[in-house]
């Protein structure tokens, strides 16, 4: 059964985009970065979704590029001491949670997330108090506090592993806050879900409608989707999975042309491991005026390169990311739970294959 929560509709407050930059400015700025990293002893850990000479600096500089899990990962087990996490303030905060010695920099701390957004602890813990024999578990796009109420934090590369191993146990289960991802793990695993209405600003606005309409001028192609997606939406795809498991569908799969229903930034990626392959963007509901998002996580395009190269030589305050400790104490649990399950889940699979 799927009982939702309504809220209150959200008020975002979108950022302005980073400047256009000459191609001096960005030569130098990227030197300069390089060179900085090197002194500091600081790696850049960058998500799919940021901007391709974001990932490109990534990849020159030894850095990570990846989904929320393995950023989580990587950033733990890195040996540099400072962490440039390049993506949204809750990467930076999981970074933070788990690496706790380490000093983690974000090139803007007002890089947010629309479902972090949605799910302020105060309104979240009060609901888990009503239901006090359901397990809370709550997708890693959630603020410290919100992982520190949790029993679980998941990502949508584990979630639908983990929920179904909660429903193999009988377990009801507190949902947060995506409701479409969550929609997708309870119609696949029949779990008894409690969910709270949040949603992804970008993956809301995927149009069943319009995709059909670009699905006849590209009949051959495959239908890509991330589950954070409308039901409509998730049900005409091909393949549905996190930006890891997409990336690897576009390899997978014998197609030579996509239609891809998640942030556009995953392109860069894509198209690097796909090289012979085309990559189109799965239409939006809206556009110009009318679209929130148009396909790019505002926030994520904060992260351009006069920000990265301020962290590094700014004054830390204005760019660290810092925990409450009793607070970091909390969400290690949950995180560590979700890390151990993937490492658990790698291994089984890695036997059986």
């Amino acid at each position: 059964m799927a009982v939702t929560l309504r809220i209150d509709e959200v008020n975002y407050p979108f950022p302005a985009l980073p400047k256009k930059l000459s191609a001096d400015r960005q030569a130098w700025l990227k030197s300069e970065i390089k060179r900085l990293l090197k002194a500091q002893n600081a790696v850049l850990v960058t998500h799919y979704y940021t901007d391709p000479e974001i990932q490109a600096l990534t990849e020159e500089t030894g850095g990570c590029i990846s989904d929320s899990l393995e950023m989580a990962r990587y950033g733990r087990d890195a040996e540099q001491q400072t962490l440039i996490v390049a993506g949204v303030k809750f990467m930076g905060e999981t970074a933070k949670i788990l690496s706790p010695e380490k000093t983690v920099l974000m090139p803007t701390l007002e890089a947010t997330c629309s479902l972090d957004i949605g799910c302020p602890a105060d309104k979240f813990s009060a609901f888990c108090d009503q239901h006090p024999d359901h397990t809370i578990v709550v997708y890693a796009n959630t603020s410290a506090a919100v992982k520190a109420r949790a029993d679980w934090v998941v990502t949508s590369s584990i979630a639908l592993e983990i929920v179904d191993h909660l429903e193999a146990n009988g377990e009801k289960i507190i949902w947060a806050p995506d409701k479409h991802l969550g929609a997708y793990i309870q119609k696949q695993t029949g779990a008894d879900m409690l969910m709270w209405q949040g949603e992804c600003i970008v993956h809301d606005e995927f149009s069943a409608q319009a995709l059909r309409d670009m699905k006849k001028l590209h009949p051959d192609a495959a239908i890509l989707v991330h589950p954070e997606s409308p039901a409509s939406v998730v049900d005409m795809a091909d393949a549905v999975g996190s930006t890891t498991q997409l990336i690897s569908a576009s390899q997978a799969l014998p197609n030579q042309t996509f239609i891809v229903a998640t942030d556009r930034g995953i392109f860069y990626k894509m198209q690097q491991q796909a090289p012979n392959k085309t990559f189109i963007e799965a239409p939006t509901g809206g556009n110009g005026a009318t679209c929130k998002s148009c396909a790019h996580c505002p926030w994520m395009a904060m992260n351009g390169l006069e920000a990265i190269y301020s962290a590094l030589t700014g004054n830390h305050q204005q760019h660290e990311i810092r925990v409450d400790d009793i607070l970091r104490v909390k969400a290690m649990k949950p995180l560590t739970r979700m890390l151990d399950f993937a490492a658990d889940l790698k291994l089984k699979v890695k036997g059986n294959a």
